[in-house]
């Protein structure tokens, strides 16, 4: 089992983004297993996103929920996924984390609509 395989099985993340100056910005998020990399899911808008098109490069760690690092950081690919990936992404977000993931992700498409969130992909 990979590295990243494993951090799937976290129920927090801390991914972590670099800006075009090379500053990065960390945020904490749920992750599901994809393959043999992460999976997980944003606002079509969001600043981790505009960076993830910029630069793919990021790093992840297990963190707690305030996203303080409970493991060593990982280098890694991020990249946008497509409609498929998305369904996919969120069907095992409602899977790994229940009745919460359920009703975070309606809440999200009440909010935005379909297409207000997209998946990103880690390998």
């Amino acid at each position: 089992m990979t590295a990243l395989e494993q951090l799937g099985s976290q129920k927090y993340v801390l991914l972590t983004t670099f800006r075009k100056d090379g500053r990065a910005v960390a945020t904490p998020l749920w992750v599901v297993p994809d393959g043999a990399g992460l999976g997980f899911w944003t606002v079509a808008g969001s600043g981790k996103l505009k960076r993830i098109r910029n630069s793919g490069r990021v790093t992840v760690a297990a963190c707690d929920m305030r996203g303080n690092p409970t493991g060593e950081a990982i280098e890694a690919t991020a990249r946008i996924g497509d409609h498929a990936d998305r369904l996919r992404v969120g069907a095992a977000i409602k899977k790994k984390y229940g009745v919460v993931g359920r009703l975070t992700m309606l809440g999200s498409r009440l909010r935005r609509g379909v297409d207000g969130t997209v998946a990103v992909l880690v390998d």
